[in-house]
């Protein structure tokens, strides 16, 4: 097999340092034809800055072997060696080393030095660059561009008209690791910023599509979304405006459900996400649901919990129009106490988590807000959309479905359930989840795990 063949297994490698966040490079060893060791930039992760794809590649070819001298052995990787790794394989004293792309700032192989030229050194290695560098090349572009987006987002100037929530509120949250990322060019967003998680290959077979309702943030999906990541899936998980670390406009007039519903529609497409499985709960499926319809190539599954499609010619139940009461009595209601009321197995830290995003009254405009922007009557805002979205569930969806629900929830329970799984085509029976209330999610891993198994069927 020619250089190419084995590139492509360093582009491989590459990959997975790009899915944990690392610079996207990676490295194989080849003895006699056969690949006898890999590896993959991990500095960030292990904290080591020697942990280069080259150098886990060598250790891994040396430990094989039973010897840290590599004769015989040829390197493959999809950058141009630093001069710590170009120091590492001629004291391997390989044989070769086949790289992709040049690096004009570090290159130690001829872009800034070449360690390998040197007629004094008392091993001479080959070297050979240039191999798919477009290729390679591309994976790391596109790595950098994207930071580059991300500081320019995190950068952010904030709006006259909007709140950020502190940063130093959201350090520490108990199960919640994940490293932020945000959007602030969607049109519909006028240069708010965005939060969302993104967790996973880009690549991925699956990509969870996580959406929170009200008054919650993606720290709800916090049980879930490792079981997602198990099963080698990607997960994103948006915080909708004026909520979680996403801004929050002062105003309450800035919500309505056609504008959320808007910047949910641009964020699918921003990110290309595909192979989608729809994750909805609450305001998630309120919303949620009425997306798939303007794409539904992009879906091919729906895990829905706890939640309904506000058309407007029924009825909402007596249990959300209580909540909506209570919301309107008590506008400063203590987010963290209504998550302990519910889930007694939650922790106090967990609980305080919920309170994160919204420190004072002028960051819960959302959540005066959601509450009456839910449909009930046929001319509301949102209802004609969720109408048409019954009819694509009900007559065109072609995905499959699992449902999940929480059977102690007084305003979605089971009832409203029932009614929704009826409008959705080939939804089989729910998941009861006996000890479950609104909030479900707080007894995500069960319903994740349950979900991953079928979805895989």
């Amino acid at each position: 097999m020619d250089d190419s063949h084995y590139m492509r297994l360093a582009l491989e490698q590459a990959g997975r340092a790009l899915a944990a966040g690392e610079v996207p490079v990676g490295a194989v060893v080849v003895k006699d034809g056969a690949v006898i060791a890999s590896g993959h930039n991990a500095p960030v992760g292990t904290h080591d800055p020697s942990a280069h794809a080259e150098i886990a590649a060598l250790r891994q070819a040396a430990a094989l072997l039973g010897n840290y001298r590599l004769d015989g052995c040829t390197l493959y990787v999809t950058l141009e060696p630093c001069s710590m790794c170009a120091g590492a394989m001629l004291h391997a004293r390989l044989d070769r080393v086949v790289y992709g792309a040049a690096d004009p700032k570090t290159g130690a192989a001829g872009s800034v030095v070449d360690l390998f030229a040197n007629a004094q050194l008392n091993h001479q290695t080959k070297v050979t660059g240039g191999v798919l560098d477009s290729e390679c090349a591309g994976m790391l572009g596109g790595f950098f561009k994207q930071r580059r987006e991300q500081d320019r987002a995190v950068a952010q100037p904030l709006r006259d008209d909007a709140l950020r929530t502190p940063q130093e509120r959201f350090e520490n949250l108990p199960g919640y690791p994940w490293k932020p990322h945000y959007v602030s060019d969607l049109p519909s967003l006028a240069g708010l910023r965005m939060h969302y998680l993104d967790e996973g290959r880009a690549d991925a077979k699956r990509t969870w599509l996580c959406l929170h309702g009200n008054p919650a943030w993606s720290y709800l999906y916090r049980k879930m979304i490792p079981v997602f990541l198990e099963a080698g899936d990607r997960v994103v998980a948006p915080d909708m405006i004026g909520f979680g670390k996403s801004d929050k406009p002062k105003k309450d007039a800035a919500h309505s459900f056609s504008w959320h519903r808007q910047v949910l529609l641009e964020f699918v497409e921003r990110l290309d996400l595909r192979n989608v499985i729809l994750v909805v709960q609450d305001w998630g499926g309120i919303l949620g649901l009425t997306l798939p319809m303007e794409a539904p190539g992009r879906y091919d599954g729906l895990l829905v919990m706890n939640t309904t499609l506000a058309t407007g010619d029924a009825a909402l139940s007596p249990g959300f129009l209580a909540w909506r009461a209570m919301c309107a009595k008590n506008p400063e209601f203590d987010v963290a106490r209504l998550f302990a009321r519910g889930n007694p197995q939650m922790s106090e830290a967990e609980c305080a988590a919920y309170n994160a995003p919204f420190p004072d009254r002028g960051h819960r405009a959302a959540l005066r807000m959601f509450p009456p922007m839910v449909p009930e009557h046929a001319d509301s805002d949102g209802a004609a959309i969720s109408q048409v979205a019954r009819e694509f569930w009900s007559t065109q969806w072609a995905g499959r479905s699992f449902m999940a629900v929480g059977v102690q929830d007084p305003v979605l329970g089971p009832p409203a359930m029932q009614a929704l799984r009826e409008s959705i085509k080939g939804c089989p029976e729910p998941m009861l989840v006996e000890q479950g209330g609104h909030f479900v999610q707080e007894h995500g891993e069960e319903i994740a795990r349950a979900a991953v198994g079928y979805f895989r069927r």
